[in-house]
């Protein structure tokens, strides 16, 4: 009886792998992304060489580049948090706290800086390609060194986190996010693949974090725009003048010779 029940179970957990790996898995690699975003040669992919896995995912923000990239260059523990799901990474102790706002002390980065994965600073990421407005690649780092880790060390294995801007034809921007990860050694690779799931969770949770503060924000500054302008008209300015009132603007008589 035993035999027969870790059989069934061992199929019905073999039916989920499979499931997984033809179903669900392909969608959340490249979720919100297109084919060509997907194919496409990313700023930073360099740093992760061949062979590796990569994955992308993305979102469609009703703002410029401009108005995003302010969102991207404060990511981090220490910095503006990474906008996704604050309690359930809390749970792991990571003390991390999402901003709602831009902050000017957190809009300088520069290649070679450490953004931390949590607030104690035991793990994090360091910049390797910074582009304003267009790009920010953060590898996986050996904080100790004081620098990126390699698949031939002691880890076995690589990360790369791309956050690339591109501009929609409506005049929004297209944010993707991509991982490229390389591994040398099985059990390290094995050990990493529950991971894949929990990723698909917090990026997506993180696309749509930044796409609405950075809407809510968009949409608070017309507001306060548009009341600029009603109380300038309100407190007596005059508003510029048609083509059709410049017609109608009387002239002097003209003086006789």
């Amino acid at each position: 009886m035993k035999t027969r029940s870790l059989a069934v179970a061992l199929a019905v957990a073999g039916a989920v792998a499979a499931g997984y790996e033809r179903g669900l898995k392909p969608w959340q690699e490249r979720w919100g992304a297109t084919d060509e975003e997907t194919a496409l040669a990313l700023p930073g992919d360099e740093f992760v060489e061949e062979p590796a896995a990569q994955l992308t995912r993305a979102i469609t923000i009703d703002a410029t580049r401009e108005q995003v990239w302010p969102w991207i260059v404060q990511l981090g523990a220490n910095r503006g948090g990474f906008y996704t799901y604050d309690r359930l990474e809390n749970l792991f102790g990571l003390d991390i706290h999402s901003a709602d706002d831009i902050v000017d002390e957190w809009q300088e980065l520069a290649v070679g800086d450490a953004v931390y994965a949590d607030r104690a600073r035991t793990g994090g990421w360091y910049v390797v390609d910074l582009r304003p407005h267009e790009a920010l690649a953060l590898k996986v780092g050996d904080l100790t060194a004081g620098r990126p880790i390699r698949r031939d060390e002691k880890l076995k294995w690589e990360f790369l986190w791309t956050f690339a801007l591109r501009d929609t034809p409506a005049g929004g921007t297209r944010l993707l996010v991509r991982e490229r990860v390389a591994f040398d050694s099985v059990i390290t690779k094995a050990l990493m693949a529950p991971v894949g799931l929990a990723s698909f969770v917090m990026t997506r949770g993180m696309l749509l974090g930044i796409k609405s503060r950075v809407e809510r924000r968009r949409s608070s500054s017309d507001r306060q725009r548009a009341a600029g302008l009603e109380q300038g008209l309100e407190v007596g300015e005059d508003p510029v003048p048609t083509a059709p009132a410049l017609l109608h603007v009387r002239r002097p008589p003209t003086q006789p010779p």
